[in-house]
């Protein structure tokens, strides 16, 4: 047997002593944990280091559950401010109320916070994100179902929504949050518009999955992509909807933010660099600035090598043909301590010797100066490996 329409929870709230449990919370909750343990997942495909996301998310959800709920306030002021509204209610964030433009935008900030810290990219990270995101998204609307919220007008189709009147038991008063369904007659029964949009994110999520594979992009054009699909589709949702909201020029002011979002999130994903990044910078490195810097190091370092080496071999080699040259002049009456003599420079020794063989009258200062040329010109390529 089919049903004629989509019932509502009875309650979206279950008091266990002191504490309220309510479906909405948990359904965030599990949005976020799914998030995470995703986001870790691709975070290390792509070449991060596990618990980075679960870093990154210390500051990117609490700075996403303010901004979101900053959104909510401040496009539906009417709630929060005015006769017989209370503005403390604002901080009731228990009750419903957070818009994913500023949920998004100021976790934005949160993650780019925890990004810079750990020296990765941020449009790396929130391509790794941006599927959970989603993911989440879709979740977290099943707590407006549980909360009687998000849903469009009057239909007959079969899945329309029924709406029931709600009763706080402990005031007997109509809290369709808080309260208990006490009667299963319907008072409405509407598009259930929060499921509309649950199953387009899904929709979204395969293709966001399918597209990185097709097309391996990066340098945050997937996320760009989640913006721009999820933009689209709550466009003609916001149109849909007749639970209250801030208008605009006789429209539902969501209904430009998502125009407005798609755009910018079409032009980046057109004018963002193809391709992806090198995975050495998910590990918090820059392959371009430390590939630089350790090459320098290395150069300098092997030419360090390369002129203590030099220089000694030139040396010895130096000492072995001033020794030699030092030799044939002792046979023939020269100077032999002057051009054996290793304590000097050997351009200093080579002029020593140079002018003791050509005092001594004898052919082989010609050998000498020739050997400790040499053993000058080795020294000068070693101290070149240096520089």
């Amino acid at each position: 047997m089919f049903l004629a329409s989509i019932p509502s929870p009875d309650q979206g709230v279950w008091r266990i002593g002191p504490l309220s449990l309510r479906a909405y919370a948990i359904c965030i909750l599990i949005g976020i944990v799914a998030a995470i343990w995703w986001g870790e997942r691709r975070w290390a495909a792509r070449g991060g280091e596990q618990g980075t996301v679960l870093d990154v998310a210390v500051f990117a959800v609490p700075f996403g559950l303010i901004g979101g709920r900053l959104y909510h306030v401040a496009t539906d002021y009417h709630l929060y401010f005015g006769e017989g509204r209370n503005p403390l209610d604002i901080f009731a964030i228990w009750n419903g109320g957070l818009g994913i433009w500023g949920a998004i935008a100021l976790g934005g900030v949160g993650a780019w916070i925890a990004c810079r810290r750990r020296g990765i990219p941020l449009p790396m990270m929130a391509d790794a994100l941006a599927p959970g995101i989603i993911l989440a998204q879709a979740i977290g609307r099943l707590g407006n179902w549980f909360n009687q919220e998000l849903y469009g007008g009057p239909t007959d189709l079969p899945w329309g929504l029924e709406l029931y009147q709600r009763i706080d038991p402990a005031t007997g008063l109509e809290d369709q949050v808080n309260g208990i369904a006490v009667d299963h007659t319907p008072i409405a029964v509407v598009h259930p518009t929060f499921l509309y949009e649950l199953l387009w994110n899904l929709g979204v999520v395969l293709l966001l999955i399918w597209a990185d594979r097709r097309f391996r992009l990066g340098h945050g054009r997937v996320f760009a992509l989640y913006v721009a699909g999820y933009t689209l589709g709550r466009f003609w949702i916001e149109l849909m909807r007749t639970d209250q909201a801030t208008m605009i020029f006789g429209q539902r002011i969501n209904v430009f933010t998502s125009g407005l979002v798609f755009l910018g999130a079409v032009a980046y994903l057109i004018l963002a660099r193809r391709g992806r990044e090198d995975p050495a910078l998910a590990r918090g490195t820059n392959p371009d600035r430390d590939g630089s810097t350790g090459a320098t190091g290395g150069d300098s370092d092997g030419g360090g090598g390369t002129a203590v080496a030099g220089g000694a071999a030139a040396t010895d080699a130096g000492a072995g043909d001033r020794r030699d040259a030092g030799g044939a002049s002792s046979e023939r009456g020269a100077s032999g301590p002057d051009a054996s003599d290793s304590s000097g420079s050997s351009g200093s020794r080579a002029e020593v010797s140079v002018s003791s063989t050509a005092d001594a009258g004898v052919s082989s200062g010609s050998s000498s100066s020739s050997s400790s040329s040499d053993s000058g010109s080795g020294s000068d390529g070693g101290g070149g490996g240096g520089d």
